[in-house]
């Protein structure tokens, strides 16, 4: 069997079983998918991104993978590889299924990928204000290495700063 074959294969094959009725599985997010990934982004940020940032990404072949049980879309991210690196884009768990240890799955997921790639790095950036997220990537080997200077944008006109984070991927390190 070819590693296409494999790749399709493992694609129907559940990455997480949190409970016999919790399956989920990971799969590319396509531009028919978006009216639902849109609505999520929506919901969870109050500068989202736009449907054609979207759109975006998956014309121009980013890693881009929706986390799937049966018909409900529970996240999502979407990431972009470099010269021995990657850079997560976007991670977003729709608000239901938070806190149930599918960031783990999806950051797994992605670093298997990554690694897959040829990356030694796995970067992003965090609100300075969203550290219930900078604690899931610290929780998963990430470490902050400095500071962007105003770069989401924030109510009123204002800029908020960004943690830039990052996490090796070389051999030795586990998943």
């Amino acid at each position: 069997m070819d590693q296409a074959q494999d790749q399709d294969q493992a694609q129907d094959q559940p990455v997480c079983a949190v409970a016999p009725s919790a399956e989920a599985w990971l799969v590319p997010m396509l531009h028919e998918s978006l009216d639902s990934v849109c609505q999520i982004e929506r919901e969870v940020y109050p500068h989202p991104w736009s449907r054609a940032n979207f759109s975006d990404v998956i014309s121009y072949g980013y890693h881009a993978r929706m986390l799937q049980s049966g018909p409900q879309i529970m996240g999502y991210f979407v990431a972009m590889a470099g010269f021995e690196e990657v850079h997560l884009l976007n991670m977003t768990l729709a608000t239901p299924f938070r806190q149930q240890g599918w960031a783990r799955v999806m950051l797994d997921a992605l670093q298997v990928w990554a690694r897959a790639q040829g990356a030694h790095t796995l970067w992003l950036e965090v609100r300075q204000s969203n550290l219930r997220a900078q604690k899931v990537y610290q929780a998963n080997g990430f470490q902050a290495i400095s500071e962007r200077r105003d770069y989401y944008p924030a109510d009123n006109g204002q800029r908020e700063h960004a943690i830039v984070m990052s996490r090796s991927l070389m051999s030795g390190d586990t998943v």
